[in-house]
């Protein structure tokens, strides 16, 4: 199960980009999020379950959007936080683009790692920034720079979560071009 966190002000593409991607690899996404969420550009999506209902124990992957405001968002939620920190205790993999890896930043879950995040979104305290790719998996945790990588991080992610076949069946699919470079650290 991969859930994905959205909260008011996430970037839609990132979510929904991500969550369609995934589904198209035969991976069972939910989003998470209070009963409608809006995005940064204005549009509602309905969330599948709240945080509450967040059970780690079948968690494959925890998912972050970025969206400045749904980031900050994000950040202030104090559920989130428990979640992620949970989530990296038992070993599940954790994902976030654009902003969004800030929080890991800040949450220490960075140290000593590879990741991107948007240009200027801030420090990804303890990590290294410098390689200048825009997918970055090093181990359980994957980054993406920007709305733009959309489409290399989902298909990063259904690699990760099934296999390289799956995912390039996928991108082929959806004529999504020659597929982008990744660092996997």
């Amino acid at each position: 199960m991969v859930y994905l966190f959205l909260k008011d002000g996430f970037e839609e593409m990132e979510a929904l980009v991500t969550t369609d991607i995934l589904r198209r690899a035969g991976i069972k996404v939910l989003l998470v999020g209070e009963r409608i969420v809006t995005g940064s550009h204005g549009i509602a999506v309905q969330a599948d379950i709240p945080y509450d209902a967040v059970n780690l124990a079948d968690a494959e992957m925890l998912v972050l959007p970025g969206g400045l405001r749904g980031v900050n968002n994000l950040w202030a939620d104090d559920r989130v936080r428990k979640l992620l920190t949970d989530a990296d205790a038992r070993g599940i993999k954790l994902a976030a683009i654009c902003a969004a890896p800030t929080i890991l930043g800040k949450l220490g879950l960075l140290q000593g790692k590879l990741a991107v995040c948007y240009p200027g979104a801030g420090k990804l305290a303890g990590a290294n920034t410098s390689h200048g790719a825009s997918v970055v998996t090093d181990g359980r945790i994957t980054t993406g720079k920007a709305a733009g990588t959309s489409y290399a991080f989902a298909l990063e992610l259904a690699r990760i979560l099934t296999d390289s076949a799956t995912a390039e069946k996928v991108r082929a699919e959806m004529y999504a071009g020659e597929p982008a470079p990744v660092i996997r650290a």
